[in-house]
């Protein structure tokens, strides 16, 4: 029977990151994420992103803005009268 090598593989060097491709960051900074597009509040709550924000025109970009600044507006207000009404309902019950 042959004898099995239990040489270990090893991993590849990192490649080198340059100065300019890294993002220092400080405590309480800020960092605008605007290349991704907007935030969508999603009628459960949960919240996502445009997939195709890279490819619209800015014209595109300009409606869109307009209409999600609206209706997260509507969403938002809605989940928290969901949740205060829930909140209400469970003290009336504790009441009881």
């Amino acid at each position: 029977m042959a004898e099995e090598s239990t040489t270990r593989l090893a991993l590849p060097a990192p490649e080198d990151v340059k100065d300019d491709d890294k993002t220092t960051l400080e405590l309480n900074s800020t960092i605008k994420l605007d290349k991704l597009g907007p935030m969508i509040v999603n009628s459960d709550g949960t919240i996502s992103r445009i997939s195709n924000w890279q490819e619209m025109s800015q014209l595109e970009r300009d409606r869109t803005v307009r209409i999600l600044l609206k209706r997260n507006q509507i969403r938002l207000d809605y989940l928290g009268n969901a949740q205060s009404s829930e909140s209400l309902d469970k003290a009336e019950n504790k009441q009881e």
